[in-house]
């Protein structure tokens, strides 16, 4: 039995009586095509399972429609990732651009996963997050000239496309909050100093608490990155050898879950003993424990963000760069 030849651009210019380039511009969303012709070359593409071929894109039109997120596959309770990817694969629907994921390990270099991206061709541009205030990835990709957003900012934004959460008013918020509860003696568990996001949440809260004239203990062996087993034991244990803190600001809900199931561990009651200040994404934390007090970081709109800042550099490169911030609200 012979199998049905796979569609091609041919296939639906027959279909629809319009030219092959024309078909081409409609699948791929050209604002010149009118909306009604983009929409039955659309549909008409879905019904007979029309997928483009990645390497006669390349040679057509120097691109291959694809955009790599780089991500490290660590598991995560709460899922931060998961949004994010959601986010970026949602503004992506109904446009000729894919996304793929590529694993970054956090044991590897992280240049590696970014060269083969690059030098194979891979993507037409790439995503990622965890961004060091002088990222060596940032200053690779700019000498390029390779389309690219990160999920966060580095010391030379200015210069890039990102989307970021600004955990200075976090961390202040958080201060102020706990403050206003009267508590007087306060931990946060941070992210990495060596982390943008990490050193701009840290300064804040440092300052703030001088501020508020409260005292401020940062963890040093634990962080909001590190795996819940750890958080969790440390918190237990720092408690245990007879540290008290009557407020706990966490910088993701991972390390809060974590951090106050320690907490409890040492025999300390959420919301009587220590009041608990988080970020999450998901809001999920109050149905955990309801008088944890937290604010969102909205991912979905992060990923979303991400995606059309690298589609906008890869499609009008004149354009100035896409760059937001997200300011938490207290709820």
């Amino acid at each position: 039995m012979t199998e049905n030849p796979r569609p091609t651009l041919k296939t639906i210019a027959q279909m629809t009586g319009l030219a092959v380039p024309t078909v081409s511009r409609a699948l791929s969303g050209a604002k010149d095509i009118g909306e009604h012709t983009r929409d039955r070359v659309q549909k008409i593409a879905q019904e007979i399972g029309y997928v483009p071929n990645r390497a006669g894109l390349r040679l057509r039109t120097g691109r291959n429609y694809v955009i790599s997120l780089l991500l490290s596959p660590e598991v995560e309770v709460m899922n931060f990732t998961a949004r994010l990817i959601n986010g970026a694969a949602s503004a992506l629907r109904n446009t000729q651009y894919h996304l793929t994921i590529t694993p970054s390990f956090a044991d590897e270099d992280p240049m590696r996963a970014l060269r083969h991206v690059v030098e194979t061709n891979a993507a037409d541009a790439v995503i990622f997050n965890q961004t060091l205030p002088q990222d060596p990835r940032v200053q690779y990709l700019m000498e390029r000239n390779f389309p690219f957003a990160t999920h966060g900012r580095t010391e030379w934004s200015d210069q890039h496309a990102y989307y970021d959460y600004d955990n200075a008013v976090f961390a202040r918020l958080a201060l102020r909050h706990l403050a206003a509860k009267g508590r007087r003696s306060i931990g946060i568990v941070a992210p990495p100093p060596c982390i943008f996001y990490g050193r701009e949440m840290i300064t804040a809260a440092t300052d703030e608490a001088k501020a508020q004239g409260v005292e401020l203990h940062v963890f040093q062996t634990v962080t909001s990155e590190d795996p819940v087993q750890k958080v969790e034991a440390s918190m237990a244990t720092k408690m245990q050898q007879g540290r008290r803190f009557d407020g706990m600001i966490f910088g993701s809900a991972n390390s809060c879950m974590a951090g106050v199931s320690g907490l409890e561990q040492a025999g300390l009651r959420i919301g009587e003993d220590v009041d608990v200040f988080s970020k999450e994404s998901a809001n999920f934390l109050q149905r955990f424990r309801p008088p944890i007090h937290s604010v969102q970081e909205d991912a979905l709109t992060a990923g979303a963000f991400l995606a059309r800042a690298a589609i906008a550099q890869i499609e009008q490169p004149e354009k100035p760069l896409m760059q937001q911030v997200e300011i938490p609200q207290e709820r």
